[in-house]
């Protein structure tokens, strides 16, 4: 059985461990708080791409001698798949999950015969996708 100091040196141990606890709760909570900023004042920039991309995308009327590169043809057998990453930074979640993404767009189109062509923007989705796909 434990003497007394022992208790008295094992409450203290604890209180130490809460106090070092808390402080780290509080510093994830506010690196949390300011990727939530930092995510949400990247939004007018996402909506004005998708504004500028829809627009673009409306505004197309393909004559009979151009190519239809926005809508495709009949044949709609080549695909562009365009890749965005991030290059720093704490992002290693993001980049994973939009290359595992494309990964099985690709594997989809692949296995319908279809022809994937692929570009990257950002090291490290080309990183992800050279060994399998990119040379």
């Amino acid at each position: 059985m434990p003497n007394l100091d022992d208790l008295k040196k094992r409450i203290g141990s604890v209180k130490s461990t809460e106090k070092i606890t808390k402080a780290m709760k509080m510093v994830a909570a506010a690196k949390l708080r300011r990727a939530q900023e930092s995510a949400e004042s990247s939004r007018p920039y996402s909506d004005s791409m998708k504004d500028l991309i829809e627009s673009i995308s409306k505004g197309y009327k393909p004559s009979s001698t151009d190519r239809n590169l926005l809508t495709g043809d009949e044949k709609d057998q080549i695909h562009l798949l365009i890749l965005f990453t991030s290059e720093r930074g704490l992002c290693g979640g993001f980049n994973s999950i939009v290359t595992r993404t494309l990964r099985d767009k690709i594997e989809n189109l692949i296995d319908q015969n279809k022809t994937v062509k692929i570009v990257c923007v950002g090291k490290k989705g080309y990183d992800i996708l050279k060994r399998q796909y990119l040379r």
